[in-house]
């Protein structure tokens, strides 16, 4: 029986390729190399048919040419703007995480902790402006906030990351900056019985630790089923050794001081800067003086254990149904120690004694003068040792169901993803006073003595006493659930023409935040001891020197060394029997915000002239209910601090409607325009949601959350052009504004009356009126702009010579004038946004060969050969079929006489090696099987330019409709260029076909009676003269004996 399943041109969808579904397909297909061969041998059936008879499989890959050559077959196939990289890219090379595997992408920056990726950037804006996903499932995390912290994932379990920058009305809204999209590998993404495993070793120059890291991935297909296991288990250990860190702060803490200090601060400002201060108690005029209140040295320790599975099961018994579970749990366990010297002049003994140096130059534009050297009466000098612990869950669980029925496509969706974090932190404090000398240099800063009071602070354990060992604990939950669906329908309306697919559907969300918090420090031998305060000295505590206790040895950035405490021995020592840290009810809250998301979209195809339009138009409605609880504090009858015995809780909704559009046109052979305009949001941080009060008796302040926040909105818009050259090379600028409203600030919101306050004792002290500081949306709006520029190119265009290299390079940068706080008041970017960001890739690969050098660092990342097949020769080249659509063409596709149906996205081989894989130049024209997606047909813009078909292992026949070319292009196989191409008109069909004995590739097309390329020196007829009609000749790979 004749099944049709065309896809005429002007009904495809563009954006995220008609759903995410087929999205995840489409790039896990073209992310995998192997394929099955197929052979074809003439039957004498007495009606010309064909069968097919499978071949050796062939395996190749290890290209990182070919990944750049894949992940710009994508950007071109999505109307948006968007970029991806594919697992080759992701996995290929050591990156110590997810977060560092993507930084590379265009627009795309990297926040590190403690010299590791943990959250990913879009466009220079903040990582909270991101939404992540994974497998189509908003990622939980267990930051505490909305952020998603990155260094969790190991990125051997993820098969491709999808950046998105302009966003449709189908897809899920929270990312002003953008949405990252990433899927784990699937059983139907390769054709053959797959197991990989791999092995790594890593050094640290510092520390000198080698650690391992090993992966492996299972998959396999059995008839309608497919099931596909993967794990990943690697431990990094790190030092670091650095500046501790550089703040600035107010003249007011010296000012404002009681006793002397006030005085002596406003004489040495007068007589040794200039500066004479009208008013010590005007935070306005004191916050114009500011001076470094902290310097010193940091050895940091990081020990990671991290670890990723995933599992995939897929049940597909036929190309209109397929019904698929997915899990994916990972585990990120991290032990850190950090021990700092470090001097803190702003203590609460001390003052200014002498100015060196001051600058009113550099933030003179704000009236603001920096103390640049200067000396200080009586300096905190710390030793510090730091320990942290954290221990992160994460798990994900989804179901997933692609069903096409009269005329619709319905996928439907439900998921779980979890996370859970459970962290404790310690600080034993040692210090000692005394005067120094702090000033600013090339390097940060440095503390040496000022007087004959001071001390070397690196070199004297017994002036440093013992002032506290401080603990914190952190619980975070973090739950959600989602369901979605979408049904989507092709269109064929003879008086609209241009509508090719109308979608829509909905998406519920819920989701709960739980976080507890607790803090608490040990002085002495006991609860409640205070004995070792001002007594024990770090002397008495086994100190060892840092160039003895660091793995690794001497301090890197000076000759410096100093004492320390090993975290070892804190904890043993500090911590008497059965302590534990409590936790703070007035650190607690839960955030539940449930969402609702209404959308419908509508695809168009039409042609402008000569240049076909490709455009989609959306609309999404969201309704969000947020509910938030936590408890408040209060005075006890005694005086005492508490907290509410019950929850408070509160509550906020709103409502938002996203337009979006996207369009591309063609406008000449390989130069694409692009346009976008949408309107996006980014909901309210949760530790903003949450409501939960601290409390300031002596100030009459409230500090509460703020349930009712709204999102932040922007309106943005995107306009591009990008260039697609041979082999995979790309030439991009593109140009983006947005217009942010509703940023979250801090302001007073209301007063409370008449607050009873109780003295110390239990004591009336009084009643007074307690102002209430909330974050709030605050008015006006901020604008970002920004260019971005991308060059992917193979330099072999440039000169012969240069065979084998390229170049991957981007950049963007922005104009913006979003403003994050200040304690100054001074307008600066929010903490996280990046103005200008770059990278530049410069690789080489031959066929045993490749190597990357990665941001103009001067140093290979990794050096590997591609994976070869045995008896193949090396120097064998690809040779790919094309096809020639004129505008508003199709194909019909239906199974072969007696053909086995193939596995789907897979791409032409031959045994002799590699013929092409998938190659995607436009969507959206998906050449179908009854059983599932077999292949991509896409079409380039002007009449006649050429496009990819590929086959699934050339097991079916395909029919082109009249008007299309059908042929091929060899490129050299083992030296011989045969370049042949031949045209075909009316409704006919080619093979291609390899000679195994000469070596040589040609292209054999019927039509007019068999015709044979000039370079081959074999012939056969793969195909009828005339097909009957109403029956398809087949597309068949040949090979000669």
């Amino acid at each position: 029986m004749r099944t049709n399943l065309r896809e005429a041109a002007r009904s495809a969808s563009h954006a995220k390729l008609l759903s995410r579904a087929v999205h995840a397909v489409l790039i896990s297909g073209l992310a995998v190399l192997p394929v099955d061969a197929m052979t074809e041998e003439a039957t004498d059936d007495g009606d010309n048919r064909q069968q097919l008879q499978q071949l050796d499989t062939v395996t190749v890959s290890g290209s990182y040419a070919r990944s750049l050559e894949r992940a710009v077959d994508l950007k071109r196939a999505n109307i948006g703007f968007s970029d991806s990289i594919v697992a080759t890219d992701v996995a290929d090379f050591p990156e110590q995480n997810l977060a560092e595997a993507l930084q590379r992408m265009p627009g795309v920056t990297i926040e590190r902790n403690k010299g590791l990726g943990s959250k990913v950037s879009v466009r220079g804006l903040p990582s909270e402006f991101t939404l992540v996903s994974i497998n189509n499932l908003a990622t939980a995390s267990g930051s505490g906030g909305r952020d998603v912290q990155f260094d969790i994932f190991a990125s051997d379990v993820v098969q491709t990351v999808t950046v998105q920058k302009s966003p449709t009305a189908a897809d899920e809204e929270d990312g002003i900056a953008g949405s990252v999209y990433i899927e784990t590998a699937k059983p139907f993404d390769y054709s053959e019985p797959k197991f990989s495993a791999s092995a790594e070793a890593s050094h640290n120059s510092i520390n000198g630790k080698i650690d391992l890291k090993i992966s492996f991935l299972a998959s396999d297909t059995w008839g309608d089923w497919g099931g596909l296991v993967s794990f990943s288990k690697a431990k990094r250990t790190n030092r670091i050794d650095s500046n501790s860190g550089i703040n600035f702060r107010p003249m007011g803490r010296f000012l404002e001081a009681s006793g002397t200090r006030s005085a002596q601060a406003a004489a040495v400002l007068a007589h040794d800067a200039g500066e004479a201060v009208k008013n010590r108690m005007d935070k306005d005029e004191t916050s114009r003086i500011i001076f470094q209140d902290k310097v010193g040295d940091r050895v940091y320790l990081n020990d990671q254990d991290q670890w990723g599975a995933t599992a995939s099961l897929r049940f597909k018994p036929s190309g209109t149904f397929s019904l698929s579970f997915d899990g994916m749990l990972g585990g990120y366990d991290t032990h850190e120690d950090e021990y700092d010297a470090a001097a803190y002049s702003a203590s609460s003994r001390s003052t200014l004694d002498r100015i060196y140096d001051y600058d009113k130059t550099t933030l003179g534009a704000y009236g603001v003068t920096v103390l640049k050297d200067v000396a200080y009466t009586a300096t905190q000098h710390e030793i510090l040792s730091k320990e942290r612990n954290a221990n992160t869950d994460y798990r994900q669980f989804s179901s997933k169901l692609d069903w096409k029925v009269g005329g619709w496509n319905i996928d439907a969706l439900v998921g779980y993803s979890g996370a859970r974090k459970d962290s404790d932190y310690a600080n034993l404090k040692h210090v000692a006073y005394a005067p120094s000398h702090t000033r600013w240099t090339a390097d940060g800063g440095e503390t040496v003595p000022s007087s004959a009071g001071g001390f070397d602070m690196y070199n004297a354990a017994d002036k440093y006493l013992f002032e506290a060992y401080e603990t914190e604990v952190e619980k975070v939950k973090d739950d959600k659930y989602a369901a979605q669906l979408d049904l989507r329908r092709q269109m064929n309306l003879a008086f609209f023409p241009a509508l090719s697919t109308l979608q829509f559907g909905a998406r519920y969300t819920d989701k709960t935040k739980e976080r507890e918090f607790g803090a608490s420090k040990i002085q002495g031998p006991g609860a409640g001891s205070t004995a070792w305060v001002n007594k024990r000295t770090l002397a008495d505590s086994n100190p060892m020197w840092i160039s003895q206790l660091a793995p690794g040895g001497a301090y890197r950035p000076s000759d410096l060394d100093w004492q320390q405490i090993s975290n070892a021995y804190a904890r043993a020592t500090f911590r008497y029997p059965g302590y534990e840290t409590p936790l703070d009810p007035g650190q607690y809250y839960e955030v539940k915000e449930k969402t609702l998301a209404l959308y419908a979209r509508a695809d168009f195809y039409f042609d402008v002239g000569r240049v076909p339009v490709y455009a989609n138009l959306g609309v999404r409605s969201i309704d969000t209910d947020v509910d938030s609880s936590g408890f408040h504090p209060v005075q006890k009858p005694d005086g005492s601090n508490g907290f509410t015995a019950t929850r408070i809780s509160s509550s906020g909704d709103y409502c938002k409607i996203l337009p979006s559009f996207n369009m591309t046109a063609e406008i000449a052979d390989g130069l694409v325009l692009r346009g976008a305009a949408s309107e996006t949001l980014m909901r309210p941080s949760l530790t903003d949601i949450a409501y939960r009060r601290t409390v300031s008796w002596g100030s009459f302040h409230f500090m509460d959350g703020n349930p009712a926040l709204k999102p932040t909105t922007a309106k943005q818009w995107e306009v591009g052009l990008e260039k697609y050259l041979g082999n995979g090379g790309l030439l991009v600028a593109s140009y983006f504004s947005k217009k942010i409203d509703g940023v979250v600030r801090q302001s007073l919101t209301g007063i409370v009356k008449n607050v009873e306050k109780l003295n110390a004792n239990g004591s009336l002290d009084g009643y007074y009126d307690f102002e209430v500081y909330q974050p709030v949306n605050a008015d006006g709006s901020y604008k970002v702009t920004g260019v971005e520029l991308v060059a992917q190119l193979t330099l072999s265009m440039l000169h012969p010579a240069l065979e084998g290299w390229g170049i991957n390079a981007n950049y963007t940068q922005l104009d913006n004038s979003l403003t994050g706080a200040s304690d100054l008041g001074i307008p600066t970017p929010p903490e996280g946004l990046a103005e200008k960001a770059y990278n530049l890739t410069l690789y080489y690969e031959n066929d045993c060969f490749s190597a990357r050098l990665v941001q103009l660092q001067g140093q290979v990342r990794r050096v590997h050969p591609p994976e070869h097949v045995p008896g193949v020769p090396r120097c064998l080249r690809p040779a790919r079929c094309f096809v020639r659509l004129p505008p508003q063409r199709h194909l019909e596709a239906e199974p072969g006489s007696d053909q086995p149906a193939g596995r789907e996205d897979q791409g032409l081989h031959h045994r002799q090696g590699l013929l092409d894989p998938v190659r995607v130049l436009r969507p959206p024209h998906h050449l179908r099987h009854p059983r599932g997606l077999l292949s991509h047909v896409t079409v380039a813009a002007p009449e006649g330019a050429a496009i990819a078909v590929v086959t699934s292992a050339a097991s079916w026949g395909c029919r082109p409709a009249a008007g299309i070319t059908v042929g091929c292009i060899s490129r050299a196989i083992c030296g011989h260029c045969s370049n042949g191409r031949t045209a075909l008109g009316g409704m006919w069909s080619s093979a291609v076909h390899a000679s195994s004995t000469t070596g040589r590739a040609c292209c054999q097309v019927s039509g007019e009676g068999p015709r044979i390329c000039s370079q081959c020196a074999a012939s056969s007829s793969s195909v009828p003269a005339s097909p009957p009609r109403g029956q398809s000749a087949a597309c068949a790979l040949s090979a000669n004996a």
